[in-house]
């Protein structure tokens, strides 16, 4: 690989609803098998280009302070750079002394040789480090509990996350996995949701005991129908 930079740009990456192969890796807290750390909760791998970088030592940062906020909703986190397990650790320190935040205790994988990167489509072609190798983009994969690929997202280098909305993203997909609910654009938890379009008006009546609401539509098609939040 090392040999041949514009290969990583070219590897697919997964698909929704794909299996995320399993994997053994370094991390900045020991080594892990991938599917045997998740367990049974839901997980948020992310990659970040560089440590020591000033955008990525924010977002790790803020990931660190939104840890009970993943835990509340039973999901474990994750990232991932080019970088050895002694950086990480290094670069720990320098996150806790600058962004507010006292422990920091989920890991950072080591992907020295990019197998990972490449594996999981997350090589960014236009950064790349000192010896002209490409980096790793801003990566988000959110994984349910069966393995399997529930969102991925990709950001330019240069623009932080925002993991509020990850935490956002989260909440609707916990909460449309067991109920026949969509949730509309800027919907946050507890808010009105929508009736999917496989319900008949029928089916939505037995399913949702607090009723729901269709809009009238210019069309006459009674597509939208909102319902309020079915756990709340």
């Amino acid at each position: 690989l090392r040999g041949n930079p514009t290969r990583l740009s070219k590897m697919p990456g997964m698909n929704l609803g794909d299996i995320v192969p399993d994997f053994e890796a370094e991390t900045s807290m020991g080594p892990i098998k991938f599917h045997e750390w998740m367990g049974d909760s839901w997980a948020v791998m992310f990659s970040h280009p560089n440590d020591y970088t000033p955008v990525c030592t924010t977002e790790l940062g803020s990931v660190a302070k939104l840890q009970p906020e993943f835990k509340k909703r039973g999901v474990k986190t994750i990232a991932l750079s080019c970088n050895d397990t002694s950086s990480h650790q290094g670069w720990i320190e320098d996150i806790k002394a600058t962004q507010g935040v006292t422990e920091f205790d989920y890991p950072i994988i080591a992907d020295e040789k990019r197998d990972l990167a490449v594996k999981f489509g997350m090589v960014d072609p236009d950064e790349k480090d000192a010896a002209g190798m490409p980096l790793t983009c801003r990566a988000v994969f959110v994984i349910s509990p069966d393995k399997k690929l529930k969102l991925q997202i990709l950001y330019p280098a240069t623009t932080g996350r925002n993991f509020n909305e990850v935490l956002r993203v989260i909440d609707s997909l916990q909460l449309t996995a067991n109920y026949s609910v969509a949730t509309p654009a800027d919907w946050v938890d507890g808010g009105s949701c929508m009736v999917v379009p496989s319900l008949t008006d029928e089916q939505a009546t037995q399913k949702f005991p607090k009723g729901f609401t269709k809009m009238e539509t210019p069309s006459g098609k009674g597509y939208l129908r909102m319902t309020p939040q079915p756990n709340k």
